[in-house]
C-alpha cells in the first residue's frame, strides 16, 4: 500500500462513489488516425516515455474510488516489464487491485483488464467471454455480502457484432438475478446498439442512458465507453475527462448508493447508519 493510500480515508461516508473507466491502450499516445500505423510498433516494443505517461495517468486515476481499466499490460517486454495495473494502483493510492490476463503473448505482451479500488472486494471472479477469437474478458467484483452487495463488472467486448451479442448474452445471465450492479468498460458499441440487445437491456436497464462521446479521443464522435447502472443506483454526474494519451477518453460518474447497499458494504458504515 502506498503512502497516498494510507493517508486517504475510505469512501462511502457520504454514500457516494466516484467511478472511472478507461481504455489505456497500454500507454500509447494516440492523437490522429495515422498514429495507428506510425506508432503500431509500440504494441510490441517499449517506448522510453511510456513510464512518464503512466505517472500522469495515475495522478488522474487517484481522484476516484474505483477504476476499471482495459488494454493494460501485465508486465511484458513492451511495457518494460512493468505490470501497468499494479503500477497505477500503487502510484494512484489504491490499496486493492486485480489484473485479468485475457490475451497472453508471452514475454512480448500481456493484454489485460484491471480493477483499482479503495474498497476491499469481498470476492472477485474472472470471466473469459465467448467469441470467435479468444482474448476478451470481464472482471466481476462483489463489494459486501448478501442480496444488497454491490456488484461491479469491468468488461472489454469484441469488435464484431456477432461476438458482442454472444458476450452480452453471457453477461446477462450473470447480471439478471443481482440487485445493485455497475457495468463499466469499453463495450465497443453505441448506446443504440446496447438498447437493441433486449436480453441485456432487460437484465440491466441502461442508466445513464446517454454516455458522453469517447472515441476517438482527439475528435470524439462515438460513445463506445460506458458506465451502466441498475435502477437502484443514482448517477449525480456523468462526464468525459481530458485526453490521456490513449485513443479512448476516460468516462467518469459519481453515484449514490441506497441505504441497504451501504449497510452491506462495510461494518463501519453499517454502524454509522444504525
Amino acid at each position: 500500500m502506498s503512502h497516498l493510500a494510507e493517508a486517504r480515508m475510505p469512501p462511502l461516508e457520504g454514500g457516494h462513489l466516484k467511478l472511472l473507466t478507461f481504455n489505456l491502450q497500454v500507454g500509447i499516445q494516440t492523437s490522429a488516425y495515422h498514429h495507428y500505423l506510425t506508432r503500431s510498433w509500440q504494441h510490441l516494443l517499449p517506448h522510453p516515455r511510456r513510464q512518464h505517461r503512466l505517472d500522469m495517468v495515475s495522478e488522474v486515476l487517484g481522484r476516484f474510488d474505483i477504476v476499471g481499466l482495459q488494454e493494460a499490460d501485465g508486465g511484458s517486454f513492451r511495457s518494460s516489464h512493468v505490470n501497468q495495473v499494479e503500477y497505477l494502483a500503487t502510484h494512484g493510492g489504491f490499496p486493492h487491485h486485480f489484473q485479468q490476463l485475457n490475451r497472453n503473448l508471452g514475454r512480448i505482451a500481456q493484454h489485460s483488464n484491471g480493477l483499482l479500488s479503495r474498497l476491499p472486494p469481498a470476492r472477485i471472479e474472472e470471466h473469459q467471454l465467448p467469441g470467435t477469437l479468444p482474448g476478451r474478458g470481464a472482471i466481476h467484483a462483489r463489494f459486501g455480502e448478501g442480496p444488497d452487495a454491490l456488484h461491479l463488472f469491468v468488461a472489454h467486448l469484441a469488435l464484431s457484432h456477432r461476438g458482442r451479442v454472444r458476450q452480452l448474452d453471457y453477461l446477462s445471465e450473470i447480471i439478471q438475478p443481482l440487485r445493485h450492479v455497475v457495468v463499466m468498460g469499453d463495450l465497443n458499441c453505441t448506446p443504440e446498439q446496447l438498447h437493441g440487445h433486449q436480453r441485456f437491456s432487460a437484465a440491466l436497464p441502461l442508466h445513464p442512458v446517454r454516455p458522453p462521446l469517447s472515441y476517438p479521443s482527439w475528435q470524439p464522435r462515438r460513445a463506445l465507453d460506458h458506465i451502466l447502472l441498475s435502477n437502484s443506483l443514482e448517477a449525480d454526474e456523468v462526464r468525459v475527462l481530458d485526453h490521456l494519451f490513449s485513443d479512448h477518453l476516460p468516462i467518469a460518474v459519481d453515484i449514490r448508493l441506497p441505504a441497504a447497499c451501504l449497510k452491506a458494504l462495510t461494518p463501519r458504515l453499517k454502524d454509522h447508519q444504525d
